[in-house]
């Protein structure tokens, strides 16, 4: 049986964490930060849930098999490269596009905003997959 008060706290941390880890990936472009350190931050949410719950209940909340986020991240960055070919430039080379969004303007968003995001689904399906399938044994 695990504590109530455990489990009371990972209700309430694991929005956090998983918002802190927004933050950290947003912010990594320009600071330290980014795909792999909010990935981890992200892993770290659910893994709090684990430690609270149990894998099952912590499977069910994932809604989706940790490979599957793995898989998606390693499509996503790899598609992110294609954005260069497409302008006729190098595979992997950086392509941007500008965007208004209300209320904040223009916003730049480029092929390494994407490939980061691939970074972060793939460390966050992976790191877990790895907790997940070991709380199992």
């Amino acid at each position: 049986m695990r504590p109530v008060v455990l489990r009371t706290a990972a209700r309430v941390v694991l929005p956090l964490l998983l918002v802190f880890s927004l933050f950290l990936f947003v912010r990594g472009h320009n600071s330290p930060g980014g795909g792999f350190i909010g990935g981890l931050t992200a892993a770290l949410a659910f893994c709090l849930h684990l430690v609270a719950h149990d894998p099952a209940a912590t499977r069910r909340v994932l809604r989706l098999p940790p490979r599957i986020f793995a898989g998606g991240g390693l499509a996503l960055a790899g598609l992110s490269g294609m954005g260069g070919l497409l302008q006729g430039q190098p595979f992997m080379t950086a392509a941007w596009s500008q965007t208004t969004v209300p209320g904040l303007g223009k916003l730049a968003i480029g092929t390494p905003l994407i490939f980061d995001l691939g970074v972060y689904f793939v460390v966050f399906g992976v790191s877990l997959g790895i907790v997940l399938t070991l709380a199992e044994d």
